[in-house]
């Protein structure tokens, strides 16, 4: 597999405090790669060192092959567009004009392509309308916008859909999924909507206290998450006495349903089995683990790990 992006034990540290701990993250050429992560786990750190906002302690990483050791790596960056924490405009101009002085800073003489950036991002109509009266997500979408002057390889983007409303959210994703498919423009995202992430993304780094503990493909984690059987009942107790003599593996929701995880569990056969026992179903469900279980698993798994 081809790698666009690599980080080879990437470290950052502020003083006395490591943000980064050996990070290595490998991101295929023309994929959508999800970082997920809590706040402060260290997304944006990693993407403020690969985009050279920051120097790292320790480690290296590559873009396009190219060691951040080498001197050449100022042109290759120039293959990387990023926006990291927040959007910066000159909110008294015009869209097409915000993208005219992006072309200006990247050396660019011709702005033949300003028309095509905006039409891709939907701005194209906002004629005259200085940015600083835009939305939160027509902000998003110049912002992503500029970071696309330079034609580059590879799009960095920290949180994009942070703070907006359904609409634009669903915009946003729309964009990236074409962006990604048309133009075959890799990209790294992070968010805190991971229900909206495996939406767009087609491999995952997962990051928790600066360390990665995962990194997979969207074939193989959807092999991973674990299906359930959900079960509401008319006595919760007695039932989970009962998943115990069977050695069932399962856990209780706030809502007092009860998630019990196995392959080969025949429904029909427990609502029978449950009969039996005097106990009443009063519904029951079959559904798949989320990716935001699927995290908190695996902070749980390795949390436990450490602890033994």
């Amino acid at each position: 597999m081809e790698y666009i992006l690599t980080t080879q034990d990437l470290c950052k540290s502020y003083g006395k405090a490591d943000v980064l701990k050996n990070v290595s993250l490998h991101i295929p050429k023309g994929a959508i790669y999800g970082l997920i992560g809590k706040n402060g786990a260290g997304k944006t750190t990693i993407m403020r060192v690969i985009t050279g906002l920051q120097k790292p302690t320790s480690g290296s990483y590559s873009i396009c092959g190219i060691e951040n050791s080498d001197s050449d790596i100022q042109n290759i960056r120039r293959r990387t567009g990023a926006l990291i924490e927040s959007v910066a405009l000159y909110n008294d101009l015009t869209a097409y004009d915000n993208l005219k002085v992006q072309f200006l800073n990247l050396g660019l003489s011709s702005y033949d392509r300003i028309d095509e950036l905006l039409k891709l991002v939907g701005l194209d109509q906002t004629g005259k309308k200085r940015a600083g009266k835009f939305s939160l997500g027509m902000k998003q979408r110049l912002g992503i916008a500029i970071a696309l002057c330079g034609n580059p390889d590879i799009l960095i983007l920290d949180e994009p859909i942070n703070g907006l409303d359904p609409q634009g959210i669903i915009e946003i994703r729309e964009m990236l999924l074409g962006i990604n498919k048309n133009q075959g423009t890799t990209i790294l995202i992070s968010s805190h909507l991971l229900d909206e992430l495996s939406r767009v993304a087609d491999n995952y780094g997962f990051i928790d206290n600066g360390k990665i503990i995962r990194e997979v493909s969207k074939e193989d984690l959807e092999k991973s998450l674990r299906k359930s059987t959900v079960i509401k009942v008319d006595d919760v107790k007695k039932t989970v006495t009962c998943l115990d003599n069977k050695g069932l593996e399962y856990d209780v929701g706030k809502d007092q349903s009860i998630n019990i995880y196995s392959d080969n569990l025949k429904a029909s056969a427990l609502v029978v089995e449950l009969a039996e026992s005097g106990i009443e179903v009063l519904n029951i469900t079959q559904q798949e683990e989320t990716l935001e279980s699927y995290f908190m698993n695996l902070i749980s798994d390795k949390k436990g790990a450490e602890d033994a």
